[in-house]
């Protein structure tokens, strides 16, 4: 299996995201971490991949359930400080695409959790207006009101 895009980069990691906008009845299909926020279903390309490949791949691994991706809603720039046990405060810079995907109105995930390393975390229907903190935060704005063109976010929490 070819590895995950993420390198080292002097002290940080550079991360290649794919991530998938899951939209059933108003509210998003997020992963809930251990560290109290949600994120969005997906994962790291493998070398070799095209994103839209990665996300495919990841929501069938997270979800259970196979979805096509219907077109790229956005693009991010992330810059953060690493928050999991073996990489604590590593900075990281992360370009995640994100996928609009089409979601058949019976869609309900055969899995509800997903492993992440040690740890087990569980993928919760969340309305994008919820206070909880969700990661991209532009899944707030994109969720519910699909915009024609592919959108750029950066963001900086450095």
């Amino acid at each position: 299996m070819n590895p995950d895009m993420c390198v080292p980069c002097g002290e940080g990691l550079v991360n290649i995201r794919a991530g998938a906008l899951i939209v059933r009845d108003g509210k998003l299909l997020m992963v809930k971490s251990g560290r109290g926020y949600y994120y969005s279903v997906g994962g790291r390309l493998k070398f070799g991949e095209t994103a839209e490949d990665a996300v495919v791949r990841e929501v069938f691994e997270e979800t259970g359930v196979k979805l096509k991706a219907a077109r790229l809603a956005f693009v991010q720039e992330n810059y953060f400080a690493n928050d999991t046990p073996a990489k604590l405060g590593k900075p990281v810079y992360e370009i995640g695409f994100y996928f609009r995907m089409e979601v058949p109105p019976d869609f309900e995930p055969v899995r509800m959790t997903v492993d992440e390393g040690e740890s087990s975390e569980r993928l919760c229907w969340v309305s994008p207006d919820a206070p909880e903190t969700l990661y991209p935060e532009a899944f707030r704005s994109e969720a519910l009101r699909p915009s024609p063109e592919v959108k750029h976010f950066v963001k900086d929490d450095r």
